[in-house]
């Protein structure tokens, strides 16, 4: 049946089936039938197709199935294999016993429709999710032991900070002298000891993120199965261990047909992208048909302006873009192969082979074929499979198996495969020097090359989500809010929308606040001349917080029926019961969803008294009181066009501002800091948004927001406060820390609200980054002229020419004074040295702006 459906099919892939196709294909399905993953292949390209049919976006693939042929033809994948050369044995591999893997990712927030379709099609009895157990790891063994110990948080912690990420315990006694010196006291061995003990112990169970088995008898005969807490279908009690033959150690495991369903938010994204395309503009986007070579993607993606662009929008991601300038598909396949710990050492060579394609030099010319796309370097694991195949004679097949024997880096084996790998290159006609040299070539990026069928997959995501951005800009903004805004979010949603709010002022692209006649549920596009494009967002009703589907549908339904709400008093008479409580009223009052009715701060005032006397008169009306006084439909809507509002003053700037931020999770007419956002631009060395997207920042930093949050504690051992500090620009928010010394001389600045210039050092943590907070100041207080003796600190930009240092110098000693002179240098990884130059400046305006004109 799989042969019959893939050549019936293959027409709709392929305008010319030639003979190497006709191979690919016969000799696929030749493996894929006699290792009997046939039902494999149909069941997931069944749950697929159904998915696109229903309109819920599908990933062009994941992981190594991309390779496959028949998994194109099937639709399970939209990666060819042809077009982008990619090998079948890394996917499956007549070599190796393990079978294939076939991970699907899916729009998240209709994933469990599809689950639904495959509990529904094959039986509940037979489809479950599976449990998996979180264990204790090495530093949260030692947090716990110690307060089972009594100790105070502070020691056990100090202790847990030693351990380095990912290594356990007895690794991190060999490795770390701290800790080896802290085993020494009977206190801390106890500690230690104790923590080795419930170090990998299961603390708790849950349901795996992604996996579903599905069985041809019930479940029950062959694993112990249990009712999912929240509800949502039976999960068994085996974990992955013992069911997935490709995660169990020696292929020991039940081999259950098991299916990765993974929520990708970013297909989410693209699916209501699209949407709003279609009822902007009626055209129907098919990113499947969008060319891949697209010079105006390629550009958005080399200015660095990657926000909401699947992949590339790290700090980190936009320097290699801006860096690389990606011209070609594959470039944006090498990005997301080489952005990760191991191969970021090739980057820079990656890019200047790029600029200077005439450098590069292949080991032989028989390899220019393979390398010539990605300039020379071997990116991608099935580069070192097609160098073996074509130098060694290696099958393909066999080629997987040394990629893999060469990325365990164990020396005995490296010995093994080199000589087998040169003695078979000279027997193919090579010579022994040259394969040598290539084998080394093989050994340096097999440990560290990427799964190109992947790379390729995720790039596709990625391109499809920044040639959207960049063709139907104001359409993908409504849909990255939209998303960023929905159930389910992330716990950085109100940073996440900030982050969007802030590319949409940079576009041009005017976003409008909430409004009781104008919203949907979701964020729409309305008509703007003053916007990019003309086109401007509508904040939607969802994205308000206390404000949940029950009260929307009510409120919308009423306004489609009988016409935009008139005022207060219009808006309470036609809406009444229990979902469209006091809360939720106040709340569009609050965020400014009503005030064409009046100041905010009369409504709020009145509300009670307008709700009271609109539920009276409704009543009246209901029981036909009002019409044996003869008043017509015109006057009634005259009468409840008028609200009742006391005369008072409105709510000042920052209330205003205060109440957005409570239940938008922003500002969103401007932010507090906006008047001081001019003179912050010199001060400080970061925002927070680049604090929270770079993965290392290393250095003294400064910066400066609103304090959004405080948590003042005192230390269990010597009994002083210090504080845990939420500080928020208009880019994001981050934790900070204030020890106690620094609290000591700081407590008057530890307001909610405040504005501050913070100095300090980041600390990475498993759960996200902080301050440790060195110095703190009022933004008020540091203005642009020093006071005598006070520290002047200047930003020096990276990759600042070496003429302007000089220039800087020069201006700096032509002014002598007794202030003292920091620079902060910034490189290009935004990490901060601090220097501090050996003579004293008189620092004024007038220098401040020739400073200033150096460093431009």
């Amino acid at each position: 049946h799989l042969t019959k459906m893939v050549w019936d099919r293959v027409d709709a892939r392929y305008e010319k089936i030639d003979e190497d196709l006709k191979k690919r294909i016969d000799y696929e399905l030749d493996l894929i039938c006699s290792k009997g993953y046939a039902t494999y292949f149909l069941v997931t390209q069944d749950f697929v197709n159904w998915a696109k049919a229903q309109g819920i976006r599908v990933g062009p693939g994941r992981g190594s199935a991309a390779g496959s042929v028949v998994s194109y033809i099937l639709r399970i994948t939209s990666i060819d294999p042809i077009l982008h050369d990619i090998p079948f044995e890394r996917f499956m591999n007549p070599e190796r016993p393990s079978p294939p893997d076939i991970d699907i990712d899916i729009a998240d927030e209709r994933r469990n429709e599809v689950i639904d379709y495959v509990t529904e099609k094959y039986g509940k009895d037979m489809v479950a999710q599976v449990v998996t157990f979180s264990v204790m790891k090495a530093r949260e063994s030692v947090r716990d032991i110690g307060r089972v110990l009594g100790m105070p948080y502070s020691e056990p912690d100090q202790v847990a900070k030693l351990i380095p990420m990912g290594m356990n315990l007895s690794e991190s006694l060999k490795s770390v002298a701290e800790l080896d010196i802290l085993y020494k006291q009977p206190k801390y061995k106890r500690l230690l000891d104790l923590s080795m003990r419930v170090e990998g112990v299961s603390r708790h169970a849950s349901v795996h993120a992604a996996a579903v088995v599905i069985s041809d008898i019930p479940l029950v005969n062959y694993a112990p199965l249990q009712k999912d807490t929240k509800g949502r279908g039976i999960v068994t009690q085996f974990d992955m261990y013992d069911l997935d033959l490709n995660v169990a150690d020696n292929n020991k495991a039940l081999g259950l047909l098991k299916v990765d369903f993974l929520g990708l938010r970013n297909l989410t994204i693209l699916e209501k992208a699209l949407l709003y395309i279609k009822n902007s503009q009626g055209k129907d986007v098919d990113l499947s048909s969008i060319p891949i070579d697209d010079k105006k993607t390629f550009k958005t993606i080399a200015s660095g302006e990657t926000t909401g662009v699947f992949q590339l929008e790290s700090m980190g991601m936009r320097r290699l873009g801006k860096k690389l300038k990606p011209s070609t598909f594959v470039d944006v396949a090498a990005m997301v192969a080489l952005y990760r710990p191991g191969p970021m050492q090739f980057i820079d060579e990656f890019v200047a082979n790029k600029k200077h394609k005439e450098t590069i030099k292949y080991p032989h010319d028989d390899l220019k074929s393979i390398l010539e796309s990605t300039y020379g370097i071997a990116v991608f694991q099935e580069q070192c499979m097609q160098i073996a195949n074509v130098m060694g004679g290696y099958s393909l097949g066999e080629a997987d198996i040394l990629r893999k024997a060469i990325g365990k880096k164990k020396k005995s084996i490296m010995i093994k495969e080199k000589k087998r790998f040169v003695e078979r290159a000279v027997k193919t006609g090579y010579n022994q020097k040259i394969a040598e040299a290539v084998f080394g070539l093989i050994d340096r990026f097999a440990g560290y090359g990427f799964n190109k069928a992947h790379s390729v997959s995720y790039a596709m995501i990625a391109y499809q989500t920044a040639y959207l951005k960049t063709h139907f800009p104001v359409e993908f903004m409504a849909a990255l809010l939209t998303v960023g805004a929905g159930k389910g979010s992330s716990p950085d949603r109100d940073d996440k929308i900030v982050q969007a709010l802030t590319e949409c002022k940079r576009l041009g692209i005017k976003v409008l606040p909430p409004n009781i006649n104008k919203s949907e549920i979701s964020f729409t596009l309305e008509t703007d001349e003053d916007s990019f494009e003309k086109k401007a967002i509508r904040f939607g009703f969802s994205a308000i917080k206390n404000i949940g589907d029950a009260a929307i549908k009510p409120i919308m339904e009423a306004r489609e029926k009988d016409g935009d709400y008139l005022s207060l008093t219009d808006f309470c008479s036609r809406i009444s019961g229990q979902k469209v409580t006091k809360r939720v009223i106040e709340s569009f009052i609050k965020v400014g969803a009503m005030d064409q009715f009046g100041k905010r701060s009369a409504m709020l005032s009145a509300l009670d008294t307008i709700k009271a006397k609109s539920a009276k008169e409704k009543l009246d009306r209901e029981s036909g009181q009002t019409s044996l006084f003869g008043l017509s439909s015109e006057e009634e809507k005259r009468k409840i066009h008028k609200d009742p509002l006391p005369e008072m003053e409105e709510l000042d700037r920052k209330e205003k501002l205060l109440m957005e931020k409570e239940l938008l999770g922003l500002y969103l007419s401007e932010h507090p800091l906006s008047h001081l956002l001019a003179s912050f631009e010199r001060k400080i060395t970061h925002k927070m948004l680049q604090l929270n997207s770079e993965e290392k920042i290393r250095g003294d930093i400064v910066v400066g927001g609103i304090i959004s949050s405080l948590r003042v504690v005192f230390t269990k051992k010597a009994g002083k406060e210090m504080a845990f500090v939420k500080l928020e620009d208009d880019t994001g928010t981050i934790e900070m820390v204030v020890f106690p010394k620094i609290f000591a001389s700081t407590k008057s600045l530890w307001i909610k609200d405040k504005a501050l210039l913070v100095n300090g050092k980041i600390e990475s943590r498993g759960d996200g980054k902080s301050i440790i907070v060195e110095k703190a100041r009022l933004a008020e207080e540091v203005d642009d002229q020093p006071k005598d003796n006070h520290e002047i600190e200047i930003i020096v930009p990276s990759r600042i020419a070496s003429q302007k240092l000089v220039l800087l110098n020069s201006l700096l000693r032509s002014s002598p004074g007794d202030q003292t002179v920091i620079l902060l240098f910034v490189d290009e990884f935004d990490n901060v040295k601090r220097l501090a130059i050996p003579f004293g400046i008189n620092y004024d305006q007038s220098l401040k702006e020739k400073i200033s004109e150096i460093l431009e």
